[in-house]
């Protein structure tokens, strides 16, 4: 029987590149300090890495799947050029507010739901119990927890966070490089 893989989750806006509010054009794409590097070293220690994003511009209408797709592909030549490789990207384009009607709809893919880290668990056999979710919001940290994995929550609202507000298993860091730290020291 094959070992099954052990993954990092990652959220993208605001945790690989900078938030710019419904982000779609590839040439805006900024990585955050310590991303390249600290995804290499998550690399190195023989996690697969795999992002996991809502994108609830496409349900609304500001920009179309294929916009996300050109993102992907041109954060993916950036991270390679870093020698970095993302093993597969994972996105949600629903919202229930939408204004596009094939996308506007209740699904189990949008964070804080754990469908897109289930979907690629059972795509690439990721062990979840051995796999962490970084990300910048609490729905990111509630979608790594239900999924089953460990989560680590940076930025904003980790400043905010109190341990109550917190769900279990649930570590806090400054920035990304942080993150990492937490999770290579961790196992």
């Amino acid at each position: 029987m094959e070992a099954l893989a052990r993954a990092v989750f990652l959220d993208r806006d605001g945790t690989l590149i900078r938030d710019t509010g419904h982000a779609f054009r590839p040439a805006d794409i900024e990585l955050l300090d310590g991303v390249a590097a600290g995804l290499r070293r998550l690399q190195q220690a023989g996690y697969c890495l795999i992002v996991v994003t809502n994108q609830a511009g496409v349900a609304k209408g500001f920009f179309k799947e294929e916009d996300v797709f050109a993102m992907h592909r041109r954060l993916r030549e950036i991270l390679s050029r870093e020698g970095v490789g993302i093993a597969d990207f994972y996105y949600c384009p629903h919202h229930p507010d939408g204004s596009v009607p094939e996308y506007a709809r209740r699904c189990d893919c949008r964070k804080p739901e754990p469908g897109l880290i289930l979907r690629a668990s059972r795509e690439r056999s990721i062990e979840l119990r051995d796999s962490w979710l970084i990300g910048n919001g609490l729905t990111d940290v509630q979608a790594g927890q239900t999924a089953g994995c460990r989560t680590v929550l940076l930025g904003a609202d980790a400043d905010e966070a109190t341990e109550a507000s917190l769900p279990p298993q649930t570590a806090v860091a400054r920035n990304f490089a942080q993150a990492v730290e937490i999770i290579l020291w961790s196992w």
